[in-house]
């Protein structure tokens, strides 16, 4: 039987607050997650064993496409960013695990996501610029822009989420469609088709997440080159 991609089992409540699957699910790979970073960067070598080089290889791949997208030092946006791609690829291919469901398949994940990447602008880029400068913005060119700048800070914010949900439960869906017809090994190449389109929206969340913070903080001003020497006469 399938159910609505819109509802979610709940496993047990706090008091009047039902937990369900998805959140738990989040709770258990953000354990994992953390876990496995520790246990990865415990014992930082020279030369790196296979943990430690698979995770210099994602962190050093991020680095690059943060200074090839935005083109500022990726620095003090590499935690934040690097840690969204690590989370969202890790939730879309949970379900390549037998009887689990990428939590990024409902919405309230998703939407969780979007308003992280939303707060986490806003805060960069009164950080980058100050309040004043970084609230100026949204008025220009002129006061009239005031309210459909605002707006478009919702409707990005939403596309973020829509767009995430959207690809994930659909993927989910038909899986789920084809098993239950089929049987247990015809849906193996829709299974490889899952685990490429969850690696390919995790990238497109962070580099959207990357476009809007570079739109907050601004361009950064190029290095100050010093002026040619003057060859004596």
């Amino acid at each position: 039987m399938i159910t609505s991609p819109l509802s979610a089992d709940v496993v047990f409540r706090i008091g009047p607050v039902g937990i369900t699957t998805p959140v738990v699910t989040t709770w258990a790979l953000m354990a994992a997650l953390t876990l496995g970073s520790v246990l990865a960067s415990r014992k930082l070598r020279l030369k790196p064993h296979a943990g430690q080089a698979v995770l210099e290889l994602l962190i050093c791949t991020i680095r690059d496409q943060i200074r090839d997208t935005l083109r500022i030092e990726p620095e003090p946006y590499l935690p934040f960013l690097a840690t969204l791609f690590i989370f969202i690829a890790s939730a879309n291919l949970i379900s390549l695990i037998p009887g689990l469901e990428p939590p990024t398949a409902h919405l309230e994940t998703d939407a969780a996501l979007a308003v992280i990447v939303f707060g986490a602008v806003h805060y960069f880029g009164v950080r980058a610029r100050g309040l004043g400068a970084y609230l100026a913005d949204f008025a220009r060119p002129t006061w009239i822009m005031l309210p459909l700048n605002l707006l478009a800070q919702i409707t990005r914010t939403f596309s973020l989420m829509v767009r995430l949900f959207g690809n994930i439960m659909s993927g989910v869906f038909v899986i789920g469609v084809v098993l239950s017809l089929v049987g247990l090994f015809v849906p193996i190449p829709f299974m490889a088709l899952e685990l490429l389109t969850g690696l390919i929206q995790a990238y497109i969340f962070t580099v959207l997440a990357m476009v809007f913070i570079g739109g907050a903080v601004g361009q950064t001003p190029p290095p100050q080159t010093q002026p040619p020497t003057r060859i004596p006469q």
